[in-house]
């Protein structure tokens, strides 16, 4: 879902706007027009006509490159569209928990960690768990919405303002059954509608963290969303807000003894 799309460059100078182009299909012959254009085909345009113009901008090699799409609030009032919801959604859950246990007594430490490169390779989750050394964990994440043309309801369920998602499983991990029960039984004790991912063409952070020394129990949330990995997800807030309010009971639940009995 690149070809076409605005991006902006990070460079030491500033931002820099880009277009992500390619052979335009009019330079194309038949039997090219019909395959799919591979990423090494594409260039990023800064509309410079020169090489000096490019260094002038400062763009180098390696700099960062993010899509170019604002936050905005849809015509429902409750549905956002905006780049990379996946997972700023996961750090915008954990900043407000640890907000909400600020000056509310609890039966835990809390440690809250925004990782880095996921889509990579799971990396600052395999750092930072090293750091953390926990007892149990609760990743926030985005879960994958079926609620779409083209979409079998065996491939997903997940809708959109449907609630919050438990991960049954991803590529890496199976969840503790002991918590997975919990969030089960937590999310009915509040009246807080369920629903169920399978994710088996993915990962998330809780594929090394569950696996951190002689185990972790570890279980995945995720907001739904449409859209994930293109430059434009959709969100619902009463999606984002019930996960909030099950995130919450789940960390005052999590005491010594209910963990260790995991």
């Amino acid at each position: 879902m690149l070809l076409g799309q605005r991006v902006v460059i990070q460079t030491r100078k500033g931002n820099v706007l880009g277009v992500i182009g390619a052979k335009p299909p009019h330079f194309l012959q038949a039997d090219e027009r019909n395959k799919m254009v591979e990423k090494r085909d594409m260039y990023i345009d800064v509309g410079a006509i020169s090489k000096q113009e490019v260094e002038e901008a400062g763009v180098r090699p390696g700099d960062p490159v993010v899509p170019d799409s604002t936050f905005e609030v849809m015509a429902n009032d409750k549905s956002y569209v905006c780049k990379a919801f996946d997972d700023r959604v996961g750090v915008a859950l954990m900043i407000q928990a640890l907000q909400h246990f600020a000056d509310k007594p609890h039966p835990n430490v809390l440690v809250g960690v925004g990782t880095a490169m996921e889509e990579v390779g799971l990396r600052g989750a395999r750092t930072s768990v090293e750091l953390a050394r926990p007892d149990v964990a609760l990743i926030a994440e985005l879960s994958l919405c079926g609620d779409l043309p083209g979409i079998k309801p065996e491939e997903s369920c997940i809708k959109l303002g449907g609630g919050p998602a438990l991960y049954l499983l991803d590529s890496q991990m199976i969840p503790n059954l002991r918590l997975r029960d919990l969030v089960i039984d937590t999310a009915q004790e509040l009246g807080i509608p369920l629903q169920f991912q399978a994710l088996t063409g993915g990962a998330t952070d809780g594929g090394p963290i569950h696996l951190h020394g002689a185990g972790v129990p570890a279980a995945v949330l995720g907001v739904p969303s449409r859209h994930v990995h293109s430059h434009t997800n959709i969100i619902h807030r009463d999606d984002y807000d019930a996960t909030l309010r099950l995130l919450i009971a789940l960390i005052e639940k999590l005491d010594a003894e209910t963990v260790a009995a995991m």
